[in-house]
């Protein structure tokens, strides 16, 4: 810079103001080293105290950028102490806001981040799931509050945003339509972990697949078809399609169409119907003690006893179908009931193996 420039600088601003510049300057950058040791030391101790961890991460994450932003606002009060040329102000001020801008993004993501590592974690019920999920969430949101962050720095800069985005318009245009079904699967991704339809090895129907949830990833989900294969499920179509939540039901919905011979007594029809309430009530520890029993139709061949039990919701649904089934011929043998040839029974529609 020229001489006469700072000679002029140096006649406008006296000892005193230049002095107080760096007294605000200064004081600025005590104060910052004052919060980071306070926080360390008086805050942190406080928010491990309470239940949650959205506190212990908010202060941890949030000592260096408020320590910058404390510094960034001393520079410019101690600035504004001081008079200078008209083109110099103008470029501190520039600089000044761009570094404000950048400072409360940087708090800004902070926060994010904690309050998405603490929902994901507190939804989650394994670490390792947290983990997996965890990097893909951060970078989305870390990119989408720094990409704002960045437009609002380089339009108090005294840039044309809007034409700046309109050069890169065609290129970001044909990324996205490039990207769309990544970013459509990893945003549904994110829909997922925030709705949490359901866990890790839980047993789900979506579209025509029906197995268990293996991994739920930022891009895709794996479940193991009851047929054995492994499905990679795009994680869009969880949220374009209706999820059958089969681990989460209360309980399952057995229907069994029994059809004795014509034959058959009055009595020994009452008969079947006591025996299979007593089937019921001998397997509690698999069975609901709900149930529906009634001799429903004359068929062609068979007198119809419509047979409606509940398996409960911890039971293995395989192994209490077969104890049922079981139980009923062994039952029906032993008390001389002939079923009719040709006879049907059949499971209802809750059951898809």
């Amino acid at each position: 810079m020229p001489l006469e420039p700072l000679q002029s600088f140096a006649s406008v601003n006296s000892l005193h103001d230049w002095l107080r510049a760096v007294a605000f300057a200064v004081g600025a950058w005590v104060l910052g080293q004052v919060v980071y040791r306070l926080a360390g030391a008086v805050l942190r101790p406080l928010a491990k105290r309470t239940s949650t961890r959205l506190d212990d991460l908010l202060v941890e994450r949030l000592r260096a950028p408020v320590v910058v932003l404390i510094t960034v606002l001393g520079f410019i009060a101690s600035f504004q102490q001081l008079t200078f040329g008209e083109r110099v102000s103008v470029w501190a001020e520039r600089v000044f806001h761009v570094a404000v801008a950048l400072a409360v993004t940087w708090v800004v993501a902070r926060i994010a981040m904690a309050v998405i590592e603490e929902l994901l974690q507190g939804r989650s019920e394994g670490r390792s799931q947290t983990s997996r999920m965890l990097p893909g969430v951060r970078a989305v949101v870390k990119v989408l509050v720094w990409g704002l962050g960045i437009v609002v720095a380089l339009n108090n800069a005294g840039y044309d945003v809007a034409a700046l985005l309109a050069g890169i318009g065609i290129g970001g245009l044909a990324l996205a339509l490039a990207a769309q079904e990544t970013v459509a699967n990893v945003f549904g991704g994110i829909t997922m972990y925030a709705d949490r339809p359901f866990q890790l090895g839980a047993r789900v129907r979506v579209n025509a697949h029906d197995g268990f949830v293996q991994e739920i990833g930022i891009r895709s989900t794996r479940i193991q078809a009851l047929a054995g294969p492994i499905v990679v499920i795009p994680n869009k179509k969880f949220t374009e399609s209706t999820i059958e939540n089969v681990s989460d039901e209360p309980s399952r919905r057995v229907l069994v169409e029994l059809g004795l011979v014509y034959e058959t007594a009055p009595a020994k029809l009452e008969r079947a119907m006591a025996v299979l309430k007593e089937i019921v009530m001998a397997h509690q520890e698999i069975l609901e003690e709900r149930h529906i029993i009634s001799f429903n139709a004359f068929k062609e061949y068979a007198l119809n006893i419509l047979f409606i039990y509940f398996i409960r919701k911890d039971a293995d649904i395989f192994e209490a179908h077969s104890r049922v089934n079981l139980a009923i011929l062994r039952r029906f043998h032993e008390e001389g009931l002939s079923l009719a040839y040709p006879t049907a029974v059949e499971l209802a529609g809750e059951y898809k193996p």
